[in-house]
Order: C-alpha cells, then sequence, then structure tokens
C-alpha cells in the first residue's frame, strides 16, 4: 500500500496544474515543551484596597505612609522547582523614591504622580522549612541576601544561611504591601483621585 501510494505521487508532475494544486495539502504541527508547572496565587485576588482616604490626614510637605497590608502568597509545583518572582511596575514612571513601585499618576492632572508602593517577602516557609529570600540584580547570577522586592529584580528562597536559591515544591509567604502618598503640595487634589498601582509577579524558571 505504502509503494503504491509513492508510485502516484510520482505520477502527479505528469497530469494537469489544476489536478496537482487539488492534490496538495499542508500539515502543520505545534505545541510547546514546558517544565513542570508552578503556581503563584495571593489572597484577596492580589488586591490592597486602601478606601477613601481624606485629603486632611495627608501631609502637605513629606510624603504620607499609609496602614501596612499583608497578602499571603504561595507557589506550588508539581515538583521541587528552582524558580524566581520577579515583580514588573505596570506604573514604571509613577514612582516617587528610586526601587519602588509606582502608584500611578493624577487621573486629572497626568504629569502628577501619586505614590510609590514597596514590597517584601517575610516568615517565608519552603516545603516545610523557614527560609530566607534572597535578592539578584543581574538575573540570577549572583544572590544577596534581601527581603524588599524591588522592581525587575529576581527574588529567591533559600535555608538561611545559603546564598543560592533552593529547589521547592511549596512555598509560602507574606508579602507586605506598604503604600506612601506624596506630599500634597505636589498634587491637585479638589476632585476624588484613584489610587492606581499595578505590579505583576512573574515566576521565571533559574
Amino acid at each position: 500500500m505504502n509503494s503504491y501510494a509513492r508510485f502516484l505521487v510520482l505520477l502527479l508532475p505528469l497530469t494537469t496544474n489544476e489536478v496537482i494544486a487539488d492534490s496538495l495539502v499542508d500539515l502543520t504541527v505545534t505545541g510547546r515543551l514546558t517544565p513542570d508547572a508552578c503556581r503563584v496565587e495571593l489572597s484577596d485576588e492580589g488586591t490592597v484596597e486602601h478606601g477613601k482616604i481624606p485629603t486632611y490626614r495627608l501631609n502637605a510637605s513629606a510624603p504620607t505612609a499609609l496602614p501596612g497590608r499583608v497578602l499571603e502568597l504561595s507557589v506550588i509545583c508539581t515538583r521541587p522547582m528552582l524558580f524566581a518572582l520577579v515583580g514588573i511596575d505596570n506604573r514604571p514612571e509613577s514612582a516617587i523614591t528610586p526601587g519602588t513601585f509606582g502608584l500611578g499618576a493624577n487621573a486629572h492632572v497626568p504629569g502628577q504622580r501619586l505614590g510609590s508602593v514597596s514590597l517584601s517577602y517575610r516568615d517565608s516557609i519552603g516545603d516545610g522549612q523557614h527560609m530566607q529570600a534572597l535578592a539578584s540584580i543581574n538575573n540570577g547570577e549572583t544572590w544577596v541576601p534581601q527581603s524588599a522586592a524591588t522592581p525587575q529584580t529576581y527574588m529567591g528562597f533559600a535555608l538561611q544561611g545559603e546564598r543560592q536559591p533552593d529547589f521547592i515544591s511549596q512555598l509560602f509567604s507574606q508579602l507586605w504591601v506598604d503604600t506612601v502618598i506624596d506630599a500634597t503640595e505636589h498634587l491637585t487634589l479638589d476632585r476624588d483621585v484613584p489610587l492606581d498601582g499595578s505590579i505583576v509577579l512573574d515566576l521565571r524558571y533559574l
């Protein structure tokens, strides 16, 4: 049967062009090779809601720190994996302090930056053991102990005293979120102004 099929194909060039066109069909093979997956989740659907903040409670000449919030973070993998979490700032031009995430611009006066958001990982537990957070500013080449997660910094987790991230299958950590509003002398606040911080936590395999 196979040789017969080949014979028919060899004869096709001797037939008309119309027959050739009708006898051709494209075959596309697609897919994606991926490592074993890890699932990242945040409590409260990853939302920090500060509610209504009366402007009279804000400092006129210095930034005002809002009450801190804590989200519960979990990373669940199908097997022990080597990974890092990277914070990507969707409002990168609006931060008022270097090394922090932006809080967005004033919706009514776009040139005014509203403030900053700081993230830090605390009380981390990996596979049942206490872990420290490690930071890398060169895409994972070198690491230092650091709980603060600055934009684009790789954040890994390891046992106390280690200087390289560990393979982990289940990680649970507190993600502390601290928000600061810029001094009101820099802002136009004659109308309601929504805070607009937006950060993506990107899990990257090492």
